[in-house]
């Protein structure tokens, strides 16, 4: 159990709250309102950034000088993604688990891949779409890039279940592939480096594009009041710390939570639900996972299209939005949000709904 410290008129209140049964009311500090331009530059400010709309600002975004984007590459990453050959028994691919109609996930609380197998960890899989835009991959954050995780679930047995010998053999049966191949890297002898540099490649292409970007553009009608009122709060809460960049997330790993409280600890304790006393997490963890090096640290979500990539957190215990940003506000922030800014926040979280862009 950590040590908790607080101001000792802090401490005061909250005994006497706790002895009296009393729940803790802080003064809430009125919101700040900005005019559109304002609260624009203060995004933009902040390091938030809409996604480009051109070919061209596409490579300056996202482009890997270790694995440079052609558009043939990217044509041929495009159809290993969709290939169930990369699948030992031929029926899954990487489109699979991240439907790009959808959110760019699976919409499942855990993976299933190879037979049925679901993740061991009770892992979701997290959007494949803007990922190229985070410094690392997979919930621990153990992949530097797309081209790194792309290798990933190939090769996991409750994946795809697959070597990388194994892909190679596959794939060079194939002679039309064989060709294109050599078009792209100058070899025509397959290797599952190559593998994942082309589907990397392809990934790479991923961005989506809303309402927030069109906001941010310069288009004062895009999003409504109530979801200018929820970016405000976004960014005088503090979400921002975390959820910045481009892609609104994926920029660094996080310790997760950040605040427990001195009463949940004793309900804990009266608990009749058995998977909550066990839990460092205010959701029982289901999968037993504690991120990166066993830690509780994650990498920090993509909130692009978070709207449609339910169920929520790392093992998909949460299926509501609202919930999700009441609990973040609370035990990230430590300002529990009020139902009417919760609605205003996940008014903000919509306009980051997109299409994907056809660079």
């Amino acid at each position: 159990m950590r040590a908790f410290f607080f101001h000792p008129l802090v401490q005061a209140t909250l005994w006497v709250s706790l002895l009296a049964g009393l729940p803790l009311i802080m003064p809430e500090k009125p919101m700040r309102h900005y005019s559109d331009t304002a609260l624009r530059h203060l995004a933009l400010d902040s390091g938030l950034a809409s996604v480009p709309t051109t070919y061209e600002g596409l490579l300056k975004a996202v482009d890997n000088p270790d694995n440079p984007m052609t558009r043939e590459k990217i044509a041929l990453g495009k159809q290993l993604f969709f290939d169930t050959r990369l699948s030992r028994d031929k029926t899954l691919n990487c489109a699979s688990c991240h439907i790009l109609t959808e959110g760019g996930d699976d919409n499942r609380p855990t993976a299933i891949g190879y037979h049925g197998r679901a993740n061991p960890y009770h892992l979701n899989s997290p959007t494949v779409l803007n990922a190229a835009l985070a410094k690392s991959q997979f919930w621990n954050g153990r992949a530097k890039d797309v081209e790194e995780q792309a290798g990933g679930p190939v090769q996991a047995p409750f994946e795809m279940n697959m070597t990388p010998a194994e892909v190679e053999k596959r794939l060079n049966a194939d002679a039309g592939l064989r060709q294109k191949f050599g078009q792209v890297f100058g070899d025509a002898n397959i290797t599952f480096t190559h593998v994942r540099q082309a589907i990397g490649a392809y990934e790479r292409t991923l961005l989506t594009r809303g309402a927030f970007d069109a906001f941010l553009d310069g288009n004062d009608t895009a999003i409504s009041p109530k979801a200018k009122r929820g970016l405000t709060l976004f960014i005088d809460k503090g979400c921002k710390g975390c959820h910045v960049g481009m892609s609104v997330g994926g920029q660094s790993i996080q310790h997760f939570p950040v605040r427990r409280y001195w009463a949940e600890y004793i309900g804990l304790i009266l608990s009749p639900d058995p998977r909550l006393k066990d839990s460092p997490f205010p959701f029982p963890n289901t999968g037993g996972f504690l991120g990166r090096f066993g830690q509780q640290d994650f990498r920090v979500p993509i909130l692009r299209n978070i709207t449609r990539t339910a169920p929520y957190f790392h093992n998909g215990n949460e299926k509501k939005l609202e919930e999700v940003v009441r609990i973040m506000s609370k035990y990230q922030i430590g300002d529990e949000f009020t139902p009417k800014q919760i609605d205003e926040v996940v008014a903000f979280l919509k306009t980051l709904e997109g299409k994907i862009v056809r660079y």
